[in-house]
């Protein structure tokens, strides 16, 4: 390969990488719709505690099968749960935004309720110690959340068919240009902080 066609094709990843980038900024909308649907979850999870104790199964199967893992098997267990989450919420986001917006809510409930069993131990402040465990990931499960339900809101206007095409093709470039590096580095620096800082 020459350095030319080295050069065309770094120019023409830099240039896919940017239209991601503006695509993604053009459907902010429902991006932060996810977002808020996501706190207001949070909320509910925090609020209602009391009465989400049947959380505590799902959460002690997620330790106990993460509980002897390696870094580069945390590493693998991390992106493929997050990765398998991101495209079904993605994909089923073409029906009418409905799974994307279900998979927000169910997340914002389960990371408000584990707050609200942290805050009694380590104080309110104890969010500084969960945060970077979710700096890289949550943006990009926000983001293929909003992608999602972007898809969905295709059956709402004209050409529902071909707008619903166009989007996917769309979306699923910036799916695999900045949400899937972004889950990768998340399960990274994620697996480093469970399996090296405790």
């Amino acid at each position: 390969m020459t350095s030319k066609d080295m050069k065309f094709r770094k120019r023409k990843s830099n240039d896919l990488f940017r239209s991601s980038l503006f695509y993604i900024y053009a459907q902010r909308a429902y991006i932060y719709s996810i977002v808020a649907v996501f706190l207001f979850g949070s909320v509910l999870g925090f609020v209602y505690s009391g009465e989400l104790g049947f959380l505590d199964k799902t959460l002690a199967e997620i330790f106990e099968k993460t509980k002897d893992l390696g870094f580069l098997e945390m590493v693998w267990f991390i992106f493929s749960n997050n990765i398998a989450s991101a495209i079904t919420s993605f994909v089923l986001g073409a029906l009418l935004g409905i799974f994307p917006i279900f998979n927000a809510v169910f997340n914002g409930i389960l990371l408000g309720y584990v707050y609200s069993k942290a805050v009694p131990i380590a104080g309110y402040f104890v969010i500084w110690r969960v945060l970077p465990h979710g700096i890289f990931e949550l943006p990009a499960i926000f983001i293929a959340l909003g992608l999602g339900v972007h898809l969905g809101a295709s059956f709402f206007g004209k050409e529902k068919i071909k707008t619903l095409s166009k989007r996917f093709r769309l979306s699923f470039k910036a799916f695999l240009t900045v949400v899937l590096p972004l889950l990768v580095i998340a399960a990274i620096i994620e697996s480093l902080l469970v399996v090296f800082a405790g």
